[in-house]
């Protein structure tokens, strides 16, 4: 394992056409979860000027029935979720406004022939609700196990965020990108070698002394975000590099569901299954096998078992129990991966690695995505029902 090298890892604001896109999704989730914790949801958002369109296919009781009629007043509570979503994220613009956007509702009733393939029947089980490969990780970088130069970009973009609403910084507007370079030695960060932030601006903040402003904001907010040991003279920073960016959003570019799940994990510094999280219910393993791993993964680091962990879990659609188990702790294992993988699977025989057994655990099957799908779903601090990435209390697996 190398012990001296740069990584760099990004991550885009909750105003990001595609993150805009996750949000209303997991905005529908949330509306259709809290009718039918059962309810089945794959709704996929495409964002861009003046317009929000929803496709995809749903299932439940007080939602819609098999033939594709709407319980009454649900299509009224699906354009105001939409319309809310945009408007708490601040879109007021010519191009993208909440209150006068276009909105196309495209859903429709589920396939039978997937949802016999998942539902229980009989002797079966709960079958997952696709077939794939998830990846869960952890890593001593941060307090709370997450890849340091990910861990930061999310903070820079949080901090600007929250001025943003404040009304601490009016300049900015919605959309935004970070990326942090680390150079690490000995497996641990030292050192900042390059920031990289662009952020939508209010007109004029890309010439003279307000062009200046807005650059001495952005490099206190990232001073304020690392620490100051990181931070040096020789730390390069990229701010606003193109210029202007006064046009941004789905104004600026079309926005799409699960076009950012790298963002949404690790910051690449793990490998991911190809499955995004935001617009599913927790029957499709994408979303709540990921999240396993990431618990599991994250409690043997915690425990003190490994300072890196990777964990790969498959299933096949319709089947219940996962069809491959996979530990790497890439060589700082105080055990070996053979017995971490022993223990897990012993609570893959009881049944707590099957798609019904991992919502149990992680109680998933209620109204608590809509805040994940902005700066990423692990390593977050605790509110409520939401977020799996707090350091856990436990030193069990």
């Amino acid at each position: 394992m190398r012990s001296n090298y740069l990584f760099t890892s990004e991550s885009v604001s909750e105003g990001h056409p595609d993150k805009v896109s996750d949000q209303i999704s997991d905005a529908i989730v949330d509306l259709f979860l809290s009718k039918d914790p059962e309810a089945r949801i794959a709704c996929e958002t495409l964002t861009t000027t003046q317009l929000v369109v929803l496709a995809g296919e749903i299932r439940g009781k007080g939602i819609m029935d098999e033939a594709g009629n709407w319980a009454p007043g649900v299509q009224e509570e699906v354009e105001k979720t939409v319309r809310d979503t945009v408007k708490r994220i601040g879109y007021e613009q010519d191009g993208f406004h909440w209150e006068t956007l276009r909105f196309e509702n495209n859903l429709h009733p589920q396939s039978a022939h997937i949802a016999q393939g998942v539902d229980a029947s009989g002797n079966k089980d709960e079958g997952a609700g696709d077939q794939g490969i998830m990846f869960g990780y952890a890593a001593d970088d941060t307090p709370d196990l997450m890849p340091a130069t990910l861990y930061y970009s999310h903070k820079i973009l949080e901090q600007m965020a929250a001025d943003r609403h404040s009304g601490a910084a009016p300049f900015l507007e919605p959309d935004a990108k970070s990326q942090v370079t680390l150079r690490y030695e000995g497996s641990k960060p030292v050192a900042a070698t390059a920031i990289v932030v662009s952020t939508q601006h209010g007109k004029g903040y890309d010439e003279g002394d307000k062009e200046a402003a807005l650059h001495a904001y952005v490099k206190k907010v990232v001073a304020d975000i690392l620490p100051a040991e990181l931070l040096s003279d020789e730390t390069v920073y990229h701010i606003n590099p193109t210029g202007s960016f006064e046009i941004g959003g789905p104004d600026g570019d079309a926005g799409l569901t699960g076009r950012k799940i790298i963002v949404d994990t690790y910051g690449g510094a793990a490998p991911h299954g190809g499955g995004a999280f935001s617009s599913k219910d927790p029957t499709k393993v994408d979303r709540s096998a990921a999240y396993i791993t990431r618990y599991l993964a994250k409690n043997i680091v915690a425990a003190g078992l490994a300072q890196r962990c990777t964990i790969q879990l498959a299933y096949a659609i319709g089947v219940s129990k996962p069809l491959s188990l996979y530990v790497d702790t890439h060589g700082t294992g105080t055990v070996g991966d053979d017995k971490i993988e022993e223990a897990i699977l012993g609570l893959a025989k009881l049944g707590g690695l099957t798609p019904r057994g991992i919502r149990t655990h992680l109680g998933l099957n209620k109204p608590i995505y809509q805040k994940t799908a902005a700066y990423g779903h692990f390593g977050r601090k605790p509110e409520g029902d939401f977020f799996l990435g707090r350091r856990p209390t436990s030193s069990t697996i």
